[in-house]
């Protein structure tokens, strides 16, 4: 689970993001990835990083916890990591590094030096609309030998290339676009790291768990009450829609840093009449931005 960061007047809210982690940690899913780009990671300085991932850790409940790691600049990167060697980590999740596009011969040196210096296992975020780098399917074979690198966060695009790592069976596939986790599972992924799933958690697990266990009825019963959702979450900037739902649920307020806004008087409408749709009693109301 790729968390969001609550803020409320400008400052993290720990006391929101321990409810948060809380509640999400008894729904079956797999653990959680702090400071990932869910997280807004890119607005957080070093100080209120590791604070939150103290929170995430001393809240986990046992569960392991990934934090995320970016940059551009090699030794600021690698030192990083080393920072991060004490924490009772189980992974690291580390994109290409930004704006620089290197070739392929340089995105190899980039993290198989950054796997080198880390005391956990990394997870290859391979996120080419966000970094400009592509990692191409020779590359990621050949990282898959190193072995500190062992799963990839797949944004890359490239069915194909999702398929013949899967088939490779050397790294773990992880769906990063929460649209097709369902088809990354079918054929033989691991798993998913879903932004989405914040919302109907334990139905995501069951979904997942019931299309790897091959019961594929259950599974699209699911999806088909989960894929609006996703198509919710993701029609402006993530997090902006997601946080714009916890606020409706009163778990944080409806805020992110600049330049990040949050979700449109028109999006709000739309999450508004979904919620209200919802039987039993579901919030049907979200909250004023700021709240």
């Amino acid at each position: 689970m790729p968390l969001v960061t609550p803020f409320r007047h400008g400052a993290v809210d720990h006391d929101a993001l321990k409810a948060l982690v809380q509640r999400l940690r008894g729904t079956g899913i797999a653990g959680f990835v702090a400071c990932g780009s869910t997280a807004e990671a890119g607005a957080l300085d070093t100080p209120e990083q590791d604070a939150v991932l103290a929170t995430v850790l001393a809240h986990a409940g046992g569960l392991p916890v990934v934090m995320g790691v970016s940059g551009c600049h090699m030794g600021q990167v690698l030192a990083r990591v080393r920072s991060l060697a004490p924490q009772p980590l189980a992974g690291l999740l580390v994109s290409a590094p930004h704006s620089i596009r290197p070739s392929q011969a340089g995105l190899q040196q980039w993290f198989g030096a950054i796997a080198d210096a880390s005391a956990v296992p990394l997870i290859v975020y391979d996120i080419p609309y966000r970094t400009g780098a592509t990692l191409d399917l020779a590359t990621l074979r050949g990282l898959a030998a190193h072995p500190n690198l062992r799963a990839v966060k797949d944004c890359g695009g490239s069915p194909a290339k999702t398929q013949a790592l899967i088939a490779d069976g050397a790294l773990q596939m992880l769906a990063g676009e929460d649209a097709q986790a369902f088809t990354t599972v079918a054929l033989g992924g691991a798993g998913a790291i879903a932004a989405s799933a914040h919302w109907q958690t334990a139905e995501w697990v069951a979904c997942l768990n019931a299309v790897a266990a091959g019961d594929l009825v259950q599974a699209r019963g699911l999806w088909e009450g989960i894929l609006p959702w996703v198509e919710r979450f993701f029609a402006e900037p993530n997090p902006a829609p997601i946080k714009a739902l916890l606020a409706a649920r009163g778990e944080m307020a409806d805020e992110l840093r600049a330049p990040m806004t949050s979700a449109s008087p028109a999006l709000v409408q739309r999450l508004q009449e979904a919620l209200a749709a919802l039987p039993r009693g579901e919030p049907a109301a979200i909250a004023p931005q700021g709240a």
